[in-house]
């Protein structure tokens, strides 16, 4: 599991299913940054990683200042499904 800085919006939301560097990888969770006064283009920060990882992110078993991070344009990514299923 680590954070992932997506520059630019491949529109993608939770859940989404995305490829990177060849792995298949899960955005448990999405803030989108620069709405306002950020950058020129809006960055995504997801906390992205397996589905193996669900359970540990769902009952927070883990630190989110000691991840990994890992930046890439929205470009490189290929995304395998945009978003998980809407539960109302």
């Amino acid at each position: 599991m680590y954070h992932l800085i997506i520059r630019g919006d491949p529109d993608i939301r939770r859940d989404a299913v995305i490829e990177h560097d060849g792995e298949e990888l899960v955005c448990f969770g999405i803030n989108v940054q620069g709405g306002w006064h950020g950058p020129d283009e809006p960055q995504l920060w997801c906390t992205v990683g397996t589905e193996d990882e669900r359970e540990a992110y769902d009952k927070r078993e883990y630190v989110p200042h000691w991840l990994d991070v890992e930046t890439v344009d929205a470009e490189d990514l290929t995304v395998v499904k945009a978003k998980g299923e809407l539960s109302v």
